[in-house]
């Protein structure tokens, strides 16, 4: 009984020093998000630190008043609609290269670590080398073009992989069954194979999504005349912080966390209905 207590003693502490470094790291990822949640919702005269003057949504107004610093209002949607288009394209050329690779092909080593390539690069070398190649070749730099561009080797990688994933468990005998019924490849593909991936591809389009909505480094030198919300809110760091970087803060976390869980739905009911 005493050699069993001892080993339920280590049992416990072992499980109890584990909890509480998981508890600090927990609060240590998500204490500032929550402080600056409720720094948010300072009164008028409130500033960026507790204790806290009051509580008002003034500083959530002044989110959609025009601003005399930036332009949070156009870089927000700019963020948005370029996340959208990159994540039908990561979802679309990710499709494409893993059904590419279901088969060996002359120069597909080549082709995967060109692909790989854009997650092993660092950002801000991308940024600077695509900035310069486009200087020297008189093309101007814009969020719709060369910042579309960029995103897209980022996020590609990431989508490439789930669709290797997906495809690795693919069952090709449904596929050879369509064709032994006299289907062609359009019909194989369009009845067979494409409903039993879209829960991948919806994967791989949120991947690029979420990576493009957040991503600073590789828009630094490629955004243009006009700025992604990333870049638009490291400028007014330089200025004086507002609890309106807070609110702003706030409401592009809640909206990627409905993105995300909008997401994970449609994912859970299209995995359900091909399985």
């Amino acid at each position: 009984m005493a050699r069993w207590s001892r080993q339920r003693k280590k049992r416990a502490w072992i499980t109890t020093l584990f909890s509480s470094y998981y508890g600090v790291f927990l609060v240590f990822i998500y204490g500032p998000m929550i402080a600056m949640f409720i720094l948010s919702f300072q009164g008028r005269r409130g500033g960026t630190s507790f204790p806290m003057r009051g509580t008002s949504f003034y500083w959530w107004q002044k989110l959609v008043e025009p601003s005399t610093v930036g332009d949070m209002q156009g870089a927000l949607l700019r963020s948005l609609i370029l996340a959208l288009i990159v994540m039908v394209v990561t979802a679309l050329f990710s499709t494409m290269l893993a059904m590419a690779f279901r088969k060996r092909f002359v120069g597909s080593n080549l082709l995967f670590y060109t692909v790989m390539a854009g997650l092993m690069v660092p950002g801000i070398l991308l940024s600077l080398g695509l900035a310069t190649l486009m200087r020297q070749i008189g093309i101007p730099a814009a969020w719709w073009s060369s910042g579309l561009g960029v995103h897209v080797v980022w996020t590609l990688p990431f989508g490439f992989l789930v669709m290797m994933a997906v495809f690795n468990r693919f069952d090709t005998s449904l596929e050879e069954a369509a064709r032994d019924m006299g289907a062609d490849e359009w019909t194989v593909f369009k009845e067979v194979t494409f409903p039993l991936i879209l829960p991948g591809i919806v994967a791989a389009g949120l991947f690029g999504f979420t990576l493009s909505y957040d991503e600073f480094a590789r828009t630094t030198l490629l955004a243009g005349e006009f700025n992604t919300l990333p870049l638009d809110i490291n400028a007014s760091m330089t200025q004086r912080i507002r609890p309106t970087l807070f609110a702003l803060g706030t409401a592009s976390t809640l909206f990627s966390l409905v993105m995300i869980g909008l997401f994970l739905v449609v994912y859970s009911v299209l995995y359900r209905r091909t399985h």
